[in-house]
């Protein structure tokens, strides 16, 4: 039975074999130099066997564990699955990607410039309010004066990048071309439910040229769509207002026969092309933002979004 034990953990742990035989051929405990790897050594062994031997009780519910070789554990071992969020989120990078548009990050904590200033959101905007923003209090509470907002804060949008982006590419002494797409985290300081979270993912997407006009906009829009959803995918677009793009338009998506809003877009405000640098006389072209949690709804019929970030390990089974 020993023999048989053995073998099992040889085959469960690649890469035991070696380590084993070392020591069983040396007879003797390895010097007190290799002591802490020995210690992780048989640490690992352990740990393994009592995974394997408890998923085995959980989900086979054998009577008699010296029944059942430890060989078939190994094909009994569970691995890990990709949150559906991120399955949503590289689905739309491949084909985005696939359209010609280079992936672009940005961070999470920005400065008020980047995230409202910069992209011509005026100062009595309601999205700078302290029950719309997460602000983040400076070290130092002499560092502004009262009355003041931080000028740190957990970024709105995912346009701060396309500030950045535009900021980094003037300063290069670079000019336009480029499209560029956007994945990222968001923060918002609302309450949560079934289809609001504080947090939340967006995929913004920027295309900047010389005659770069809505008819391109759209024609990348359903070509996305249709590789996302299918090729019987319908979009419209409706005229909206947002303050970094003009004209502005909301984007419906037709699914099971209905229309649903799934992203704001729009040309991209002259004073935004020039706060970066860019040309606004010369170079135009379109900005859009869509929600992946959303995506995550129509594709799957998820019906509470709180459940992607609850940890959850029965929702990665998609």
């Amino acid at each position: 039975m020993g023999s048989i034990i053995l073998d099992g953990i040889l085959n469960i742990v690649p890469g035991l074999h070696a380590g084993i035989e070392f020591l069983i051929e040396s007879g003797s405990v390895p010097s007190h130099s290799k002591m802490i790897a020995f210690d992780f050594f048989i640490f690992s062994i352990l740990l393994k066997v009592s995974s394997t031997i408890h998923y085995y009780y959980t989900n086979v519910k054998v009577s008699r564990f010296t029944s059942i070789s430890l060989l078939e554990f190994k094909s009994m071992e569970s691995h890990g699955k990709l949150n559906p969020l991120t399955l949503i989120i590289n689905d739309a990078v491949r084909i985005f990607t696939e359209l010609g548009f280079e992936v672009a990050t940005g961070p999470e904590m920005e400065t008020t410039w980047y995230n409202f200033d910069a992209l011509n959101v005026p100062p009595d905007h309601p999205a700078r309010d302290m029950q719309d923003t997460f602000y983040i209090k400076p070290a130092r509470t002499n560092v502004q004066s009262d009355g003041d907002q931080p000028d740190k804060l957990l970024r709105t949008h995912t346009s701060n990048t396309q500030i950045r982006y535009m900021e980094a590419l003037s300063k290069a002494g670079k000019n336009p071309p480029f499209a560029i797409i956007v994945p990222g985290k968001v923060f918002r300081n609302e309450a949560t439910d079934a289809t609001h979270e504080m947090q939340f993912h967006q995929i913004e997407g920027l295309m900047i040229g010389e005659n770069i006009t809505l008819a391109h906009l759209k024609g990348v829009l359903m070509e996305f769509f249709k590789k996302f959803l299918g090729p019987d995918a319908e979009i419209r677009l409706r005229p909206s207002f947002f303050p970094f793009v003009e004209p502005g338009v909301e984007v419906d998506v037709k699914v099971g026969g209905k229309w649903i809003e799934v992203l704001g877009a729009g040309m991209v405000h002259p004073n935004v092309l020039k706060n970066c640098g860019i040309d606004s006389e010369k170079y135009q072209g379109f900005a859009f933002g869509m929600g992946a949690d959303r995506f995550l709804v129509m594709k799957y019929g998820l019906h509470d979004i709180r459940l992607t970030y609850q940890g959850d390990l029965r929702f990665n089974q998609f």
